[in-house]
């Protein structure tokens, strides 16, 4: 696999998520898009893996995939959900048909107030249906950079001399 082929992964799934994805699941959310929660089939997998405030699940089926949007979706729009910020992101690629993407997302509402703030890593794969969110994996958070939240992703190990 060559650079090129890797630095194409990495643009397309960028453009995949943050260009399409984001905006897709912000107009859904905030009631600005009439369609309903079944978009996110273009988007997540079945079956899906998430991890959340220790808990681990699997979404086996359609249904439940649309169960676990709604657990999102709900109480943002009580609290008067409008838009997404985010303070930082990084796209690894592994191999032209892997990758993940991480965020920080900033939910609030138009005043620019938050109503949460969650670190998440999403294992993406490309099939014959183009990418999908394979899994995950989600933490609450105050901070604005993802080595903050998860340091251990970012900090080099030290080499075993023995």
């Amino acid at each position: 696999m060559s650079h090129d082929q890797l630095a194409a992964t990495h643009i397309q799934v960028t453009e995949w998520f943050f260009e399409s994805y984001l905006p897709h699941w912000v107009a859904v959310a905030s009631g600005e898009s009439s369609q309903g929660p079944e978009f996110i089939h273009d988007y997540w997998g079945t079956p899906l893996h998430v991890t959340a405030q220790e808990h681990s699940f699997w979404c086996l089926d359609d249904a439940s995939v649309l169960r676990f949007l709604d657990l999102n979706h709900a109480p943002l729009r009580e609290a008067g959900y409008n838009h997404t910020v985010v303070p930082d992101q990084r796209v690894l690629v592994y191999n032209t048909v892997g990758a993940a993407v991480e965020v920080i997302w900033s939910r609030r509402r138009a005043d620019e107030s938050e109503i949460q703030r969650w670190a998440v890593h999403f294992s993406v794969a490309r099939s014959g249906q183009g990418w999908r969110v394979v899994g995950i994996h989600s933490a609450e958070t105050d901070q604005d950079s993802l080595a903050d939240v998860w340091p251990g992703a970012s900090a080099p190990q030290e080499a075993s001399h023995g």
